[in-house]
């Protein structure tokens, strides 16, 4: 499960770093994004470009768009045979970039939200699918999902999910059109333990109205990394 992240880094940065052939949009700093929100992911349209669709996939066959609160996450074992995205699975694939996620952390009565990080920060990439919708008047709506794999040592004491965060390396490949599905699914597993960190973050975060640098910190004093 992935039900809120974090993409603090400015269009030219992601450019930068997913090799983008333009930008597309301008991007700003997100701390709390939320499902039904726009945030930018990178596909194959004439090179890597950037573009902003809507956290929740909704299929182009869906009667309601808001079938795509429901489908915010994919699992990886069974997404190339699900109907709502074996065909995003094999034409439709995307990277996510981000800078964290977050999850709760049952503590007495209430949660605690953790976010997770690579041990070095900065950003890296979640596997996403995408797709396109219209409605009878003609409208059209872009929407992606992400995919989730079995949780790491690190996630695995707050939750049993955690998203496919793909290795720098793997990331032509996941966008390849070419690739096979057995290749594909090759990519779809646990990040490395040893490469993530995680830590307390603000309770605010309950609320996706909340979205600015202050949620990163908790309100008690910040503890230096959890020992999950």
């Amino acid at each position: 499960m992935c039900g809120r992240y974090t993409q603090t880094s400015d269009a030219r940065t992601l450019a930068g770093r997913f090799r983008l052939a333009k930008l597309g949009v301008d991007v700003p700093a997100r701390y709390n994004i939320s499902p039904g929100q726009p945030a930018p992911v990178v596909l194959i349209e004439g090179g890597r470009r950037l573009a902003l669709h809507r956290w929740g996939l909704v299929p182009g066959w869906a009667e309601d768009p808001r079938v795509g609160y429901k489908m915010i996450n994919a699992r990886a074992d069974s997404a190339p045979r699900k109907p709502a995205f074996r065909e995003p699975f094999q034409r439709r694939r995307c990277l996510v970039p981000a800078d964290g996620f977050y999850e709760w952390r049952r503590a007495g009565k209430g949660k605690v939200p953790i976010r997770f990080t690579l041990a070095g920060g900065g950003l890296f990439s979640f596997a996403g699918l995408w797709d396109e919708w219209r409605s009878p008047e003609g409208e059209v709506l872009r929407s992606f999902t992400i995919l989730t794999t079995e949780a790491n040592a690190v996630v695995a004491p707050v939750h049993d999910r955690m998203p496919v965060i793909l290795r720098e390396d793997g990331e032509s490949a996941w966008l390849d059109s070419d690739a096979k599905t057995h290749e594909l699914e090759a990519l779809l597993v646990p990040y490395e333990p040893s490469g993530m960190r995680a830590r307390e973050a603000s309770a605010r975060l309950n609320s996706g109205r909340e979205d600015h640098p202050g949620l990163l910190e908790p309100e008690a004093p910040l503890q230096p990394e959890l020992g999950l």
